[in-house]
């Protein structure tokens, strides 16, 4: 059916059965400095095209110049023979899993994707189509108030802001009262004294958003003891094959953002989220669940699990609205890692590790600047003498994308100014840390 533009007369009567007077009020909800104002007039496609590859040849590509961007978006290098292999047709089959007989390729793919993050998060038992991490850990949330019955949340100071925005909003008009603790940058949060029995979860990132890390066993003690349900947030999955798994620590319910081994990081998305938890919540786990089985021959076949109709049709009955695979990326995924193997799995993690130590050293020798972290995976913060917005819009002048500045996630915060979060990965070369340091000396 081609494509047919809507009359006035359409527009008005579906205005009309909506109860709106015009498109303007379907923005109602947002707030006034989030709705555009005076956009241009509509232009021919030729003008468009011209016009957009104009902008975006002002862009600086990150991986035309030496970059040190992450904060929950990670570059890291895609096999050659990764996109070859995601197009073949064993992995195509596109109708929907509900039907085994003709679905077995996107279900293949999707038990493959959950006992790999089942594994290297170290939990009994994964599931798969999250959006993303941050929908996926709103979801966490309220698979823990279904499971002990409250609604108050606890929210470490080192979860990725995004991520508690995201909950917030997804989560809003279901009743839940959120306490987020300031953002703490460096050290240990003081968190068992906050644990309390009225308490449904607490959530916390590991590494957190700034790069530390911590053993949250005796913390999963705690919540255990009171009966708490301990939520992890991974929002770099190499982090996993170098430091103890949240499933060694204790945790309940694992979700990430599996971007950074499924596909560039393209302004921000899209993004893979990733789901795991202990085996006896499987009942309350959101998405789907692909299990193994034996056809009438005895040939291993796969086939969606405790997943009813309700769940996509009847979804006022449903644990979870969530209803799409992220298949393609999940795919990505799992051939990376499985391309990858155990050993290289490791060897990545241990490649991004030195790389990051040996930038922070090279940053602690220059006069003025200090790297506030004591323990990190691949990113951490540094202290600028001076605001670090403007230390970056500088070296970005010079071809180096030199981090993020913190205050751009806490405006609220002004002390947190100076600081810089900067990530290094395996695609970070000596000349490309070399160019960094020479280039902050010469800015400061």
């Amino acid at each position: 059916m081609r494509y047919l533009p809507l009359s006035n007369k359409d527009r008005e009567s579906m205005l009309n059965t909506i109860g709106i007077e015009s498109i303007d009020n379907l923005f109602d909800e947002l707030p006034k400095s989030e709705v555009p104002q005076n956009l241009p007039k509509h232009k021919s496609e030729l003008q468009v095209d011209r016009e957009l590859s104009q902008i975006a040849n002002e862009n600086l590509p990150y991986t035309q110049v030496p970059s040190f961007l992450g904060a929950g978006n990670y570059c890291h290098y895609s096999p050659a023979s990764l996109d070859y292999i995601i197009q073949r047709g064993e992995f195509l089959t596109s109708y929907t899993p509900y039907q085994p007989e003709i679905s077995q390729g996107t279900l293949q793919v999707i038990f493959e994707f959950q006992t790999q993050v089942a594994l290297i998060t170290g939990m009994e038992i994964a599931n798969a189509s999250m959006y993303d991490g941050a929908t996926a850990c709103a979801e966490a949330i309220s698979m823990a108030s279904r499971i002990n019955k409250r609604s108050k949340v606890l929210i470490s100071g080192g979860l990725h802001p995004h991520y508690i925005d995201v909950s917030k909003t997804q989560l809003k008009h279901l009743g839940f009262d959120f306490k987020v603790l300031d953002p703490y940058v460096s050290g240990k949060e003081d968190l068992l004294n906050q644990i309390d029995t009225n308490l449904s979860c607490l959530v916390i990132q590991n590494p957190s958003f700034f790069g530390n890390i911590q053993d949250y066993t005796s913390i999963a003690n705690e919540c255990r003891y009171k009966g708490v349900l301990l939520i992890v947030v991974v929002t770099e999955p190499v982090s996993l094959g170098l430091i103890k798994s949240p499933g060694e620590m204790g945790a309940d319910i694992v979700v990430g953002e599996g971007q950074s081994l499924a596909g560039p990081s393209n302004f921000g998305g899209p993004g893979l989220g990733f789901f795991a938890s202990l085996q006896k919540y499987v009942r309350q786990m959101p998405g789907r669940l692909c299990g193994q089985t034996l056809d009438k021959d005895g040939k291993r076949g796969f086939v969606l699990t405790m997943s009813t109709r309700e769940q996509h049709i009847r979804r006022e009955k449903a644990t979870s609205n969530i209803c799409t695979n992220s298949g393609l990326i999940a795919l990505a995924f799992s051939v990376h890692l499985t391309l990858l193997g155990e050993s290289g799995f490791l060897e990545l993690a241990n490649i991004n590790h030195k790389n990051a130590v040996e930038l922070s050293i090279r940053l602690n020798n220059i006069p003025k600047i200090k790297v506030i972290n004591s323990s990190f995976f691949n990113e951490f913060v540094v202290e600028l003498p001076r605001s670090a917005g403007s230390v970056i819009d500088e070296l970005t002048d010079l071809n180096i994308l030199a981090g993020i500045p913190v205050s751009r996630f806490y405006p609220e915060h002004p002390h947190l100014s100076n600081l810089m979060l900067v990530t290094a990965t395996e695609m970070n070369t000596k000349s490309h840390l070399d160019s960094f340091i020479d280039a902050l000396n010469k800015v400061l």
